[in-house]
């Protein structure tokens, strides 16, 4: 009698109908949890850019009288600076940007600097340089990261690729120069 069966046998006596229902309900409920872990992404994403901006607001306000205890004496400083130079097709935005006459420092912040946050400032400075010679700008530009993550080797990739580095440090942060002489742009 078991090889003339036609009909399949599921597991608790449900038919065709009910699995297919469950099955659709489960479909449903992982489009439901696709869509949670989304938002839940999102909010993660909102925080750690929000973390950045706290912290960017704890380095700006100290970093000219520090860098000026350095020997930096920038007179002024803008946050969110952002050069958009659609001619030449020269788009880039600096965290921090200190100047005086002769000198401007282009700073870098992020929650955890990367090797490749490092590269991205070195281009980040090399538009800068060739956006100032567009326009006969002749200053030395510097560089610097900071970021309240810092590995060790990200340190060192830092501070041999000529820039200064902030950290923190208890309730304020450090500066350390280059190993060598700072790279100007």
């Amino acid at each position: 009698m078991g090889d003339m069966q036609t009909k399949t046998d599921y597991p608790r006596g449900l038919d065709f109908e009910q699995v297919w229902a469950a099955l659709m309900e489960t479909r449903e409920q992982q489009k439901e949890t696709d869509r949670q872990i989304k938002e839940i992404g999102k909010r993660f994403g909102d925080f750690t850019n929000r973390f950045g901006e706290v912290v960017e607001y704890m380095i700006a306000p100290n970093l000219q009288d520090k860098l000026y205890d350095m020997g930096l004496d920038f007179q002024t400083v803008s946050s969110n600076f952002k050069v958009n130079d659609h001619k030449n097709n020269i788009h880039f935005q600096i965290d921090v940007f200190l100047q005086n006459g002769d000198t401007a420092m282009l700073v870098e912040i992020k929650t955890k600097l990367t090797i490749s946050d490092i590269n991205e400032h070195i281009k980040r400075m090399e538009k800068m340089r060739m956006f100032a010679d567009l326009r006969g700008d002749k200053r030395h530009f510097l560089g610097a990261v900071a970021g309240v993550v810092i590995e060790s080797d990200e340190r060192e990739y830092a501070l041999n690729n000529g820039f200064y580095l902030i950290e923190p440090s208890g309730e304020t942060f450090n500066i350390t120069p280059p190993h060598n002489k700072p790279k100007e742009w």
